[in-house]
Order: structure tokens, then sequence, then C-alpha cells
């Protein structure tokens, strides 16, 4: 096997990508610390096509050098926005026909192995603080409580890990719906 070289890869340019169809998600920072990891979640969400982010609380903006150190010019392709507050940000989304899921361990949550959204579904994921996760408001606001499991000595996974686990899994599934 050889190894594709960039110029292969069929990649889009940013007008290319900006006018192309959407995966159906919208990806909620909830006071995020690290800049590193916000934008590591820029360039997931740009490789599946992620509507939109929207960052809250103390989750930085772009343009920052941490960020465009990770994002690697994904904050240029991905459509965003800033709500300092993130139930605010997530009534607007449920008043557009947002399905919300919040991504964290809590009680009657739903592995995201069984997670199975509907046709036609908009979902507005949201992902916590390192340290603090999901605020217990916005979990509580939330339609859908998705949890990743675990099974070794550590209870939480880095949240750029953990959204690129969630957004590879929800695009798939949502890609599946669509054709």
């Amino acid at each position: 096997m050889r190894k594709l070289l960039n110029e292969e890869l069929d990649r889009l340019d940013v007008d290319a990508y900006k006018n192309s169809d959407k995966t159906p998600i919208t990806i909620v920072l909830d006071n995020i610390r690290s800049l590193n990891n916000i934008g590591s979640v820029f360039r997931t969400a740009d490789c599946y096509r992620v509507e939109k982010i929207i960052l809250c609380g103390i989750t930085a903006q772009p343009p920052h050098r941490d960020i465009r150190k990770t994002a690697l010019g994904a904050t240029e392709s991905i459509e965003w926005e800033y709500v300092e507050d993130t139930l605010k940000a997530l009534e607007n989304l449920k008043n557009n026909q947002y399905h919300l899921c919040a991504i964290e361990q809590a009680e009657n949550s739903t592995s995201l192995y069984h997670f199975k959204p509907e046709k036609g579904q908009k979902l507005a994921v949201v992902f916590g603080n390192e340290v603090k996760g999901v605020q217990q408001q916005v979990v509580d606001y939330c339609d859908t409580i998705i949890e990743l499991q675990q099974f070794g000595t550590k209870h939480s996974l880095n949240i750029s890990v953990c959204a690129g686990i969630v957004i590879y899994d929800l695009f798939n599934k949502v890609s599946s719906l669509r054709s």
C-alpha cells in the first residue's frame, strides 16, 4: 500500500467548504479552558462538516495563536459564534428544533453506542469543562444525556478526544439516515 500525497486527497478549499452541505450537528463548548482543545474541536468539526460551533462562557474565541496551532485553519472554514450564557445558546437551538444532547456521565444517560438520532433531526451536542464537565443546569435543560462508556481506571476523556469520538459516531449515524 502506498500512502496518499496531500494533493491526492481531493480536499475542498475554504470557499467550497462553506458552500458544501453540512452535517446537521452543532457543537456547543461549555466553558472549555484549553485553547488547544478548542482548536482540536474546530479541526474535527471541519473533518466531518459540522454545521456550526457555539463557544460559551470562558471558552476562548478565534483568532488566538494556541487555537490556530491545533485548528490548522479550521477556524476559517467552520461557522462559529460566541454566546456568553450556555443556556441562552441552548434555548435558541431548541427554538430552532434542535435535539439537545449533553455529553456527560449521569443517571439515566444513554450510551453513545445505543443513541440513535431520528431521520431529519438536527442535533446540538454540548461538551463541558475539562474539570467540572457540563454544568448541571445545562444537563437538566438537555433532551438527552449521552455517555461514553469507559472501562479503565480513569473516568474521563480529554474533551478533544471525547469530541472526536462523538462527532465521528454521530456523523456516521446521521449520514446513514440521509442516504
